[in-house]
């Protein structure tokens, strides 16, 4: 494949020289990169704020630098309208050019890259839709009017859109997926706990109120003033962080909340090691990768209940699934040909208020943690970047009119 066409909100600066963006996001790229033989991105090219950045493995690729689109203020969204058209053009011009067009959804260039896309029926397409693809969901018009573009198979044709969750009533242009954090070679056997106390709890993630870390900490609160022992380490950073510090304060807990800021993968790795729980009361998420990453090292996850949350905790009540196939062909999705242990894999939070309740319950359950924390791992370490790699080079083989004719 010649031209490999990204459309993104994430940021691409340069920095120290070098091609940066938001880690995960470069690690993900970096593996459709290794399946291509040229990469344009076209994403917002400059910011204010820090980013968690990561250099590009490969940073032989070209950028096409757009203002970030923004309608948070009536200056932004009067500057963002203006340039609407421009960025429209520039699209367009894009996509007769490349081979093979990917885009990152949701996001506002997204959905006017989702627009643009429509008049190119005939070019070969992949869509990650990293957020909430419930349709259930309560979302802002933007991204609900990304879905039905998407989803609309008269609109929008030679696209597969990969979703995380398999939801019902879906048109043949969605696809469900997943993600994947570690190798299958870094497998090894879960670490034994002691789930009789004292217990270590985590916090991955951006400290932004979606994520709820405040809650968290509150929770961990609670849980000590009702006699359980159990510590807090926050790994992370944004702008809750000063809040939770001072909370942390005043409630005279330094000894038991700590807050380590970003860290490297390796640190994290040895704190989801060492830790029990792993909390993530989110509002809303895609796929949790701080969720999955705990279970693979059977640090049992204490999640709130949305996305394909339940599903990755084995809840019976969940009604999402993800469909395997014989890992002798060359069929997508997955193509894994694993089973799946049907036991509950982690605590499922259906009412943040009751969050306390449902620990002290479970806590008082040590045989249940243990076997949970084992079939968290036996799940997740399904989802490793071997079998995501391999999917994601099937998918460009798939999606290649020039190889699929070769089969």
């Amino acid at each position: 494949m010649n031209n490999f066409l990204v459309i993104t909100d994430a940021h691409l600066i340069q920095q120290n020289g070098k091609k940066v963006a938001y880690a995960p996001y470069v690690r993900e790229m970096d593996l459709w990169m290794r399946h291509v033989d040229q990469t344009t991105f076209i994403c917002p090219d400059r910011m204010g704020s820090k980013l968690l950045a990561q250099p590009f493995l490969n940073q032989d690729f070209k950028q096409i630098g757009l203002r970030r689109l923004e309608f948070h203020t009536l200056f932004s969204a009067v500057i963002s309208f203006l340039s609407i058209p421009y960025q429209f053009i520039v699209l367009c011009f894009a996509f007769a050019k490349a081979d093979h067009i990917h885009l990152r959804c949701p996001g506002n260039l997204a959905l006017l890259a989702s627009m643009a896309q429509i008049l190119f029926p005939s070019k070969r397409k992949t869509v990650k839709y990293a957020g909430n693809f419930d349709p259930c969901a309560s979302q802002p018009i933007a991204y609900r009017l990304q879905k039905r573009i998407l989803s609309n198979t008269f609109l929008t044709k030679n696209i597969k859109v990969l979703v995380y969750g398999n939801w019902p009533n879906q048109t043949k242009n969605i696809q469900p997926f997943f993600t994947a954090s570690y190798h299958r070679n870094q497998i090894e056997p879960v670490a034994n706990r002691n789930w009789n106390g004292p217990c270590k709890a985590v916090f991955v993630g951006t400290m932004r109120a979606n994520k709820r870390p405040l809650e968290v900490f509150e929770l961990i609160k609670e849980l000590r003033a009702n006699g359980l022992a159990i510590s807090l380490d926050y790994y992370g950073d944004g702008p809750l962080k000063k809040d939770i510090e001072n909370k942390v304060k005043q409630a005279g807990l330094e000894d038991h909340v700590r807050l380590h800021g970003n860290v490297d993968n390796t640190s994290l790795i040895q704190a989801y090691k060492m830790a029990h729980f792993s909390f993530l009361l989110s509002k809303s998420e895609g796929w949790p990768k701080a969720v999955a990453e705990a279970m693979f090292w059977g640090c049992i996850p204490v999640a709130s209940k949305v996305s394909c949350v339940p599903w990755m905790l084995g809840i019976e009540t969940s009604n999402f699934q993800l469909p395997t196939s014989n890992a002798d062909k060359e069929t997508y999705p997955l193509g894994l040909g694993k089973g799946f242990d049907d036991t509950q894999r982690g605590i499922l939070i259906n009412d943040i208020l009751q969050a306390g309740t449902v620990v002290k319950e479970y806590l008082k359950q040590p045989d249940q943690l243990e076997h949970m924390s084992k079939a968290a791992a036996a799940w997740s370490q399904q989802y490793t970047l071997d079998d995501f790699e391999r999917e994601i080079a099937l998918l460009l083989k798939e999606t290649d009119p020039i190889k699929a004719t070769k089969k």
